[in-house]
């Protein structure tokens, strides 16, 4: 199983584009929120329908995996926290979206929604106690911020992760947990796109302007992560211990010299779903 990973689109439409032309070679999509952006010029009712649009489109190419994020917060619930609304319509879909679990060709998948009070920390709390009693040997977490002091929730100057899944991480010990939220770690001294606790694999792919996004790759099959940017691609060895820095691409598969053909829009030009 290969699964591309994204977050932090943040309504960047030849972004989602990008992400449409690149879907059809992944069996699942893996998207760890902010999907739109409060400060956008775009209205953010105007931002749902479009982004509900590609996700539409998205979901009958492969499988989709979607969190909520900070950005993505549209409403109060009845208790006065924030909550995104909106992506818990997206489940009649067929996605995957916050509070859901579900497994994949032999992987659970875990999606937590962002929690901005007790409530929905609690919520997620019993979402992990009760997908832990159907673990699969490989779990998988999908949570927009990233854990408390890591590399990938560094911002240069400070951490910007959650306390609360550093401690989750350490009672669970799932595989893995897929994030975004803090767009600088991967290119600061000392920020990572990737880190170990304990036995779980920690990703974020971080955030740079332009067409194509950053993204992060996993292979199942050849048990190899993978971190695509402008102009450099890192690969980890996910059966190794952790390993910095991480190693450059001498060989690359076939699926990632499609992705670059993919990101040169003089190459390829997907269709849009805003319009």
């Amino acid at each position: 199983m290969r699964c591309l990973v994204v977050a932090d689109l943040h309504y960047s439409l030849p972004q989602f584009d990008w992400l449409l032309a690149a879907a059809p070679q992944f069996d699942v999509v893996i998207f760890a929120g902010d999907a739109l952006d409060v400060g956008s010029l775009v209205d953010f009712r105007a931002q749902i329908l479009v982004v509900k649009k590609y996700l539409s489109l998205l979901s009958g190419i492969t499988r989709v995996i979607l969190c909520s994020g900070n950005h993505d917060l549209d409403e109060r619930s009845a208790e006065g926290e924030k909550i995104a609304r909106w992506i818990g319509d997206i489940s009649e879909l067929g996605i995957a979206c916050d509070g859901d679990s579900l497994t994949i060709g032999g992987t659970h998948f875990t999606v937590c929604p962002w929690w901005d009070g007790p409530l929905v920390k609690s919520r997620i709390e019993s979402q992990l106690r009760d997908a832990a009693a159907e673990r699969a040997q490989r779990w998988i977490w999908v949570h927009h911020a990233p854990p408390a002091n890591s590399p990938t929730s560094w911002g240069g100057k400070r951490f910007f992760g959650d306390v609360e899944l550093l401690q989750w991480i350490a009672q669970y010990q799932p595989s893995m947990v897929i994030s975004g939220h803090v767009h600088q770690s991967p290119f600061v001294p000392d920020g990572s796109w990737f880190d170990r606790i304990g036995t779980t694999w920690v990703f974020n792919a971080g955030l740079q302007h332009g067409r194509p996004p950053v993204c992060i790759v996993l292979d199942f099959d050849e048990g190899a992560a993978f971190w695509i940017a402008a102009g450099e691609a890192q690969r980890i060895d996910l059966c190794a211990p952790l390993l910095r820095p991480a190693a450059g691409i001498e060989n690359p598969p076939a699926w990632l010299t499609s992705l670059g053909r993919i990101a040169d829009p003089s190459l390829a030009k997907p269709a849009s779903a805003a319009g």
